[in-house]
Order: C-alpha cells, then sequence, then structure tokens
C-alpha cells in the first residue's frame, strides 16, 4: 500500500482535498495529511483525522513538543509521494525558493519522494509573473504540476484558477507512484501549438491554438517511459521536461522538421493546428491601411498525408480534426482521405473545451470504431488517447507478425 503525504492549503478549494483523500484511498494508498494554518480557516483538522485515522499534522512546533521524533523528518521520510492540493501562490513560492518556515514547507525540502502539485487560486494569481516563473521552477525541478483549470471561481471572477477534477490529480499521482511504463521503447513524434503564416514583417494569419493538448500529450508519453520528439508552433508553454522540443512558425517549417525526424519515430501524434492557408506573396515591408485589402491564398502543405507517404510501415500515425460537431462520418472519411490509423475528433463548438481551454472532449476514430473520450482536463485526455494508441499500435504490431 503506497503511502501518500498530502499538503492543504489555504483556499477555497480545501474542502475538495475531503474527496481527494477518499479516492486515493479507494487507489489503494495510505493517506496521511498536512495543512497549513490558513488552511485550517477553511476546513477543520478534524475533517481529515476522521478520514485518514491518521493525525493531522498542523504545527512545526507543537508536532515537536508532543514526541521525541522529529516529525517533519519522519512523515517526510515515510511518504512514496508528497501531494500538494490546493497548491497556493503562497505556498507555490516557499517551494520554489527553498522557504522552510511551517510543517508543510519543511517536509518538502526533507522527502526525497516524487511531488505532484496542482494549483488552486484567483485568476489573477494564477497569471501573475511571479506565479508562473515559480511553477517553472518546480517543473524543471522534475515535479508533476497538475495544471489548474478555467472556469467560475469563489473569489466571482471566471479564468483560470480552478482546481483540477479529483480523477485527474489521482491519475497524475498514480503515474508518479507506479509509472505505467507501456511506452518504453517507443518513440513519439508530437506536433503541437497554432502555426504562424506571415503577412508581412509584423503581421500573420493564426489561429486560437494554445497547444495544451499537444503539450499533455507529450506530457503524459514521457512519464509513460516514451522518448518524446515535440515539434511546437508559437505557444507561451514552457517545455515539458525530458523532451526534446523543436520550436517552428509555419507550417512549411513543421512540415520539414517532421520529416527530418520521422525515421526515429514508431508513433507520430499530429495534434498542432496547422494553418490550411498562406499568403502567395509575402510582403517585404508593413502595409499600411490605405484601404480595403486582399490577399491571395496557397494551401500549405498537407502534413498528415507527406507522413503518411514517407512512414515505415511499422510507424502508427494518429490525427487530429476540430469540427463544428462530433460528426463521425465526415472525420472517417478524412481518415480515410489523410491514410492515418486514427484521428482524434474535436468539438470546438463549445467556447469551454478545445481551443485555449484546460479542458477537453473527443472522439477517437479509427475505420472500424469511434470511442468517446468523454469531457474532462486535457491531462485526462492525454492519457485516454495514448491507451487508445498503445491497444492499436499492439494490433497492428501483431497483424504486422502475420504478413
Amino acid at each position: 500500500m503506497p503511502n501518500v503525504l498530502l499538503g492543504v492549503c489555504g483556499g477555497i478549494a480545501a474542502y475538495k482535498s475531503a474527496e481527494l483523500v477518499r479516492e486515493l484511498q479507494r487507489n489503494g494508498a495510505n493517506v496521511r495529511v498536512i495543512m497549513t494554518r490558513a488552511a485550517q480557516e477553511f476546513i477543520q483538522p478534524l475533517t481529515f483525522a476522521s478520514l485518514t485515522g491518521h493525525k493531522v499534522f498542523t504545527d512545526l512546533w507543537e508536532s515537536q513538543a508532543v514526541s521525541d521524533t522529529i516529525e517533519h523528518i519522519a512523515q517526510a521520510q515515510w511518504a512514496d509521494v508528497l501531494v500538494i492540493a490546493p497548491a497556493t501562490a503562497n505556498t507555490l513560492a516557499k517551494l520554489a525558493h527553498g522557504l522552510a518556515d511551517d510543517f508543510l514547507s519543511a517536509a518538502y525540502l526533507a522527502t526525497e519522494a516524487p511531488v505532484v502539485l496542482a494549483p488552486a487560486m484567483n485568476v489573477n494569481m494564477a497569471s501573475h509573473p511571479a506565479t508562473r516563473a515559480n511553477l517553472l521552477a518546480l517543473e524543471q525541478r522534475g515535479h508533476t504540476v497538475v495544471a489548474s483549470e478555467s472556469g467560475y471561481l469563489a473569489c466571482g471572477m471566471t479564468g483560470d484558477g480552478r482546481l483540477a477534477d479529483i480523477e485527474t490529480i489521482v491519475r497524475a499521482v498514480l503515474d508518479r507512484l507506479h509509472p505505467i511504463g507501456d511506452l518504453g521503447g517507443e518513440t513519439i513524434l508530437i506536433t503541437a501549438g497554432g502555426t504562424r503564416e506571415p503577412i508581412d514583417p509584423v503581421r500573420f494569419l493564426g489561429n486560437r491554438s494554445s497547444g495544451k493538448m499537444g503539450y499533455a500529450l507529450a506530457a503524459a508519453a514521457e512519464r509513460r517511459g516514451a522518448r518524446v520528439i515535440l515539434v511546437s508552433a508559437a505557444t507561451t508553454l514552457g517545455p515539458p521536461r525530458n523532451c526534446e522540443v523543436i520550436s517552428v512558425n509555419t507550417a512549411a517549417e513543421m512540415h520539414t522538421a517532421v520529416l527530418e525526424r520521422l525515421s526515429e519515430a514508431t508513433i507520430v501524434i499530429k495534434a498542432a493546428a496547422v494553418a490550411d492557408f498562406r499568403v502567395s506573396q509575402v510582403a517585404l515591408t508593413k502595409l499600411h491601411r490605405d484601404g480595403a485589402l486582399s490577399l491571395d491564398l496557397e494551401p500549405t502543405e498537407d502534413i498528415v498525408r507527406s507522413v503518411v507517404d514517407h512512414r515505415r510501415p511499422s510507424t502508427l500515425v494518429i490525427a487530429f480534426a476540430a469540427e463544428m460537431g462530433l460528426d463521425i462520418v465526415r472525420a472517417r472519411e478524412k481518415l480515410h482521405r489523410k491514410g492515418a490509423d486514427a484521428i482524434v475528433l474535436n468539438d470546438i463548438t463549445r467556447p469551454d473545451l478545445g481551443f485555449d481551454s484546460e479542458r477537453n472532449a473527443a472522439v477517437f476514430v479509427t475505420g472500424e470504431t469511434a470511442v468517446p473520450l468523454p469531457e474532462s482536463s486535457k491531462d485526462e485526455i492525454a492519457a485516454r488517447i495514448l491507451d487508445q494508441a498503445m491497444a492499436l499500435r499492439t494490433h497492428q504490431l501483431a497483424a504486422l507478425q502475420l504478413r
């Protein structure tokens, strides 16, 4: 039974940590809880003591007075994984800068266990450069950050900062406790982000893609043992750890980068939002507003088709299709036209899903099946896509062996 040390910080989402305890226990974990002083303003330690059957650690100095054990050291060594949910901006700052002025931050510095952080805070606090820098530093330290989600917040504002779904946090914890490793030996080439096609030196044709789905796929694949090559168009996201990142801007640059590395890939996942058209003649100087402007457009390279034409027989190719609605027939027509093995169909009509959102819903479509991927966080959707990909990969390799 794995030992999970759960840190609960002071935010309105603290009440959700009680549900997190129950879900971790349902998955076979033994849970102990640390609460910051601020967390106790939102939920009582008795709640967690009742759920876990263990003492709740609330004060660095009080714990030393009642025991000969140095408790924050003992708990840090006991833990197989340290989870902090919700992780507030204040606690993230402490961890990033190595402060240790309470039980939780001291235990963090004393543990050698993997760390999972689930931030939750006001939208402005979440987007502040200091918070973003702290999260990036913690990710680069090797910690798993379960990204907060966008929605209506307790402060009355709408935006990023809501605690991720409990099932998403649990899955991240289980990944750190028991890495699946089913992608070991695979090299996965993933594209992400939205390409930018220049009009003149300062303007471009682009789209609303944030790159979050592709980056979630890259991070999930790396955690499951794959070697990951990420070809990324413009995005504000930090690079996933242990992934090789190739930065591009245009569809042509992405086309070239993908084909240059295609021979290394066993699986290709085309999650990028690639522009379908580019300007035929890019202006060499900035265009001025002197009246109406017409642009002559030409098609960009069909990267999926090129990958299919140049791949090895054993290379699995999965495309993405962003559509207005979930039209399986149209998706399957596109699948056959491109020659891919599967296509992930996204419905982009809902403003709270897909582009620039923390959540998604899709259908994993092959020539014979259509598997729904119900609404969830992009981390969870990424895990389910990889599950489907590996099932398809197993079937593909078995078929090749029979030839």
